[in-house]
């Protein structure tokens, strides 16, 4: 009888555990280029396509030669993923069978690819900073030298200060007026 309890506590703590694993927090931010590109490629195929491993290694190649800007996070994708003559890599099996069988993107990036280079889901977009909404002396250094830059903006100062200052001073020319300021006006 006292067996059955152990097995029974037992039985528990491992459903517990799995539960607790099952649950984690998943990060908004983990391998969303892979992710949004792949669904982008993905929607563009045909339905014949979509079932050939074949086919769809021929149309990723042309996807990212086309479809797909030089010198963008989604270029960087193609090329660690092998669509690229330039490529190191040959990891587009990794992609067209898991895609023609109906996996989701998120599982052919986060398991499959990963695995093959992990570089794929280190590839995040920049966040966009709306200087409307955010306190900008809070900002860093690095996030107002961008924000000029962004705006082809000179940025040569030294202080903080001097940043702020030059982000308030050409702002309206960069920046539609917030709905709050449609709204004063009326």
């Amino acid at each position: 009888m006292q067996s059955y309890t152990y097995i029974i506590y037992f039985l528990a703590v491992l459903f517990t555990i799995s539960t607790v694993q099952s649950k984690k927090a998943v990060d908004e931010q983990y391998c969303e280029v892979c992710i949004k590109t792949i669904n982008q490629f993905a929607d563009s195929l045909t339905a014949d396509e979509k079932t050939s491993p074949e086919k769809i290694e021929k149309a990723f190649k042309k996807y990212c030669t086309s479809k797909v800007k030089v010198d963008t996070k989604e270029h960087r994708l193609c090329y660690y993923i092998g669509a690229l003559e330039t490529s190191a890599t040959y990891a587009i099996g990794d992609l067209s069978k898991p895609l023609s069988w109906g996996i989701p993107a998120e599982k052919i990036c986060g398991e499959r690819l990963s695995k093959t280079n992990p570089q794929i889901c280190d590839l995040k977009y920049e966040k966009q900073i709306d200087v409307n909404a955010v306190d900008l002396a809070k900002l860093k250094v690095k996030d107002l030298k961008k924000i000029l830059s962004d705006w082809g903006e000179a940025a040569d100062f030294i202080e903080k200060s001097e940043f702020i200052k030059r982000i308030n001073e050409v702002k309206d020319k960069y920046m539609k007026p917030s709905a709050d300021a449609n709204k004063k006006d009326l």
